[in-house]
């Protein structure tokens, strides 16, 4: 399988690292074998040899330098949308960035690559929350595949469990923890932190972004929220169309006086059908102690979904990290490949 990674930063990386540290259990027990012939990234640089490019040397390069230079191969001059055009592959792996409100780069890369049939793995939410239904018509008109686990948490099998091993249920209401810095600073808050100090500390650790809007104002969960919506129910708002509020407003008080009554505030997530609508909105809850998503604390994610058939079942997991994150493109690219 030839594979071309746009994006090969955090995400990126994390899957090479997995094809390495995997390749004989791959080929193996799945058969599965595979060859980079292109790696596009905006920061370093950009690689393309149909005869492989050496994945191990890449990975040291990135780490060590910041760059993708001619001594790993031959430099590509173009931008990614013609290394795609350009290209004879099999899958393309977007990790970029993710652009909530343009969808931008990613959505283009994406657009090419089904244009031309070729598979698209990718982790990117702003294409899923903005171009869905166009972007799985385009696949199926291609005879392409368009896989994207990883737009809703991460490593954890959200998606999935949804659409194999609940197959035959009617889902009334996706519901949970979709953001892990939000949920990481309601934590800190509950054992006595300010607001200001438990965000400092997500950053210090990496969990929130020098400008943390995305994470706080609750844009991150708004597109997972997206997805869902659009995934499993089939609805075709935008984003910004359903209501969102993120945790700025709360005060570590409020954070008390909520656990006092018995009650944690968490980020709520949630999708769900009323009548012939599908609805769905973001902003902060007071969950009782005894639902699952009450105990699940620090940067964990964890959804509750409501069928027709098993009533509501808990799913807990990693809802970001590179590892995580790049094994559910692995997951995807093993489906690509007509592995189960």
């Amino acid at each position: 399988m030839r594979l071309i990674f746009i994006g090969f930063g955090t995400v990126g990386q994390g899957l090479a690292e997995l094809l390495l540290e995997k390749k004989n259990h791959l080929a193996e027990k799945y058969g599965f074998k595979y060859k980079v012939i292109g790696i596009s990234d905006i920061n370093l640089g950009s690689l393309y040899d149909p005869g492989g490019i050496n994945l191990e040397k890449a990975l040291k390069a990135a780490s060590a330098t910041g760059k993708l230079d001619s001594s790993l191969g031959p430099v590509y001059e173009k931008d990614a949308v013609r290394m795609i055009q350009d290209a004879e592959a099999d899958v393309i792996l977007e990790a970029t960035y993710t652009d909530i409100k343009t969808g931008e780069p990613a959505t283009s890369h994406i657009r090419t690559a089904l244009s031309k049939g070729l598979h698209v793995v990718t982790t990117n939410k702003g294409p899923l929350a903005l171009h869905y239904h166009e972007l799985v018509r385009l696949a199926e008109d291609n005879n392409a595949k368009f896989l994207f686990e990883g737009t809703v948490m991460s490593g954890t099998p959200l998606l999935n469990l949804i659409r194999e091993t609940l197959a035959g249920s009617s889902i009334q209401e996706i519901k949970g923890i979709l953001n892990g810095t939000t949920n990481y600073i309601l934590t800190q808050m509950e054992a006595g932190m300010s607001y200001d100090t438990a965000l400092k500390k997500a950053q210090e650790l990496g969990y929130a972004e020098a400008v943390p809007d995305a994470d706080v104002l609750g844009w991150d969960a708004l597109a997972k929220v997206s997805i869902l919506a659009k995934v499993v129910f089939g609805a075709n708002k935008d984003p910004f169309e359903y209501p969102c509020e993120g945790i700025t407003g709360i005060s570590a008080e409020a954070v008390a006086d909520a656990r006092a009554s018995g009650k944690r505030y968490k980020l709520i997530g949630k999708v769900w059908r009323e009548a012939n609508e599908v609805k769905a909105s973001v902003g902060p809850e007071k969950v009782d102690l005894s639902h699952p998503l009450s105990g699940v604390t620090g940067a964990t994610n964890a959804v509750s979904i409501c069928s027709d058939t098993l009533g509501e079942i808990t799913i807990v997991g990693p809802g970001a990290g590179k590892r995580e994150t790049g094994f559910s493109l692995l997951a995807d690219l093993l489906k690509v490949g007509g592995i189960k």
